[in-house]
């Protein structure tokens, strides 16, 4: 025990000692965390809009306003023709144009029917898509302030919507669960797939294999100050997540932490099983970033809906982790659910942790013989 102590105490020096290693760890999280929270994002949010008022009465000044103080656009300018529109769009200063048809008001009140044509950017469909909905959503909320009671005549289809769970659907609710299992498996994964390819490349690996050390206490020395590492990062991003976008763990954060653990030993062991697969640290490099970080965005639910892939792609996500621990993390941090909810993907992550473990024992053996 004393050996295997000593042998995880120079893991720990050789760690600290190297500066790179140490912004592996620490900086990059940091860096991804506030990334994805502030560049991704599904909201819209100063986007710019014009109008073209042919209008021009109070109610058409009143529309405009409210939607120019909404919060979600910018105010690109008010245009005088339909030929102003191509070019306000071609030169990007708008990214959709509202236009009021002649005596608007008027025909709003006297018929009870009123034109708003809406115009957006088409280059880029879900931005113009989202706008689209903002802007609808506006003025039939303006229409209802204004006519009261008659405007079920006016839209005789009324669509009452509650949210659970993200009430005013920040994307940050989406974006944070995604990149906390990013981060955690392309840190373990990576690092520890390295620092035993490492030990193989440049020849002190032979130096291990004649110690004391039996090749469990070997693996398990590289392992742990990765793993306590890796959880210092974890509370480091719940942190983040709470401060900076204030997404607060409405479940237990002792089992949030557990799960977090678990997940961070099941990184590390499939970090290990890369190490004893690959001879050089580019190799090992290669094989964790293009065989974990397309895979975990792409195909976990991270991003892109599970249901909505083709069954071929669902059953691939099926044999991804970070699949499981996203759906873990989204159920404990912000639907604040137990164990009694998750425990199915749970076992499934220990399953893979325990196999994980197995086969890097019998290579690594199958390499000391």
């Amino acid at each position: 025990m004393k050996r295997f102590l000593g042998f995880v105490k120079k893991e720990f020096i050789h760690i600290f000692r190297d500066f790179r290693t140490l912004i592996i760890l620490f900086g990059i999280p940091v860096v991804q965390i506030l990334l994805f929270g502030f560049v991704v994002s599904t909201e819209i949010k100063d986007a710019g809009i014009a109008f073209l008022d042919l209008s021009k009465d109070e109610i058409s000044r009143k529309v405009i306003h409210k939607t120019v103080s909404s919060g979600f656009f910018s105010y690109s300018g008010e245009l005088t023709s339909f030929r102003e529109v191509d070019r306000i769009m071609k030169e990007g200063k708008a990214k959709a144009v509202v236009i009021f048809e002649p005596q608007f008001g008027e025909k709003f009140f006297r018929e009870k029917s009123a034109a708003v044509s809406i115009i957006a950017d088409g280059s880029e469909p879900n931005t113009a898509t989202l706008i689209t909905h903002y802007l609808t959503a506006i003025i039939q909320n303006y229409n209802q302030e204004l006519t009261g009671s008659p405007a079920e005549e006016i839209v005789p289809v009324k669509a009452e919507v509650s949210m659970f769970y993200n009430p005013e659907l920040k994307s940050h609710f989406m974006f944070v669960p995604g990149v906390i299992t990013l981060i955690l498996i392309l840190i373990c994964a990576l690092m520890t797939s390295v620092t035993i390819t490492r030990e193989k490349e440049f020849g002190t690996m032979e130096v291990l294999l004649v110690s004391p050390l039996k090749p469990i206490q070997i693996i398990l020395g590289k392992v742990t100050p990765y793993f306590l590492l890796s959880f210092i990062n974890v509370i480091l991003i719940l942190l983040l997540s709470w401060l900076v976008f204030g997404l607060p763990v409405k479940g237990s954060v002792a089992l949030l932490l557990a799960e977090s653990m678990l997940y961070i030993l099941m990184a590390l062991s499939l970090g290990i099983l890369i190490s004893t697969v690959s001879k050089t640290m580019q190799q090992a490099i290669f094989i964790s970033l293009v065989g974990l970080l397309l895979p975990t965005i792409l195909l976990s639910g991270f991003i892109f809906p599970i249901e909505n892939m083709h069954p071929v792609y669902h059953w691939v996500s099926s044999i991804l982790p970070p699949r499981y621990f996203i759906t873990i993390i989204k159920n404990i941090m912000i639907k604040g659910t137990g164990l009694g909810f998750v425990w199915k993907e749970t076992l499934i992550l220990a399953g893979m942790t325990l196999l994980f473990m197995l086969f890097s024992i019998r290579n690594f053996k199958t390499r000391l013989e």
